[in-house]
């Protein structure tokens, strides 16, 4: 404790603010002691961390896939449609999609 605030603080009492003609070796020093913190505040903030965390990391994994979807469902259906123009006029496409594997 280098600092007379940090003195003061922790309640010890530099000679030079005792008053003039004051015995140091009289003075009495009243010490409190802080409440004790709660183990769990420290627990509860990092679960509650981490659930906002992963909430947050599946929310914008799923808004990242959907807009994937959005985009390959757009190209599908702009090369859909220009094909047929780009290769003559005279090819239909279908597909299909079974399940099962046959």
């Amino acid at each position: 404790m280098i600092r007379p605030d940090e003195q003061i603080r922790a309640g010890h009492i530099p000679a030079a603010l005792l008053p003039h003609g004051t015995d140091p070796r009289q003075v009495v020093i009243n010490v409190h002691t802080a409440e004790p913190r709660s183990l769990h505040a420290g627990a509860i903030g990092v679960v509650l961390s981490l659930t906002v965390g992963v909430g947050a990391v599946i929310w914008i994994s799923t808004v990242a896939v959907l807009q994937m979807v959005t985009v390959a469902t757009a190209t599908a259906t702009a090369l859909q449609a220009a094909l047929p123009t780009l290769l003559g006029g005279a090819v239909t496409l279908s597909v299909s999609l079974s399940k099962g594997g046959k």
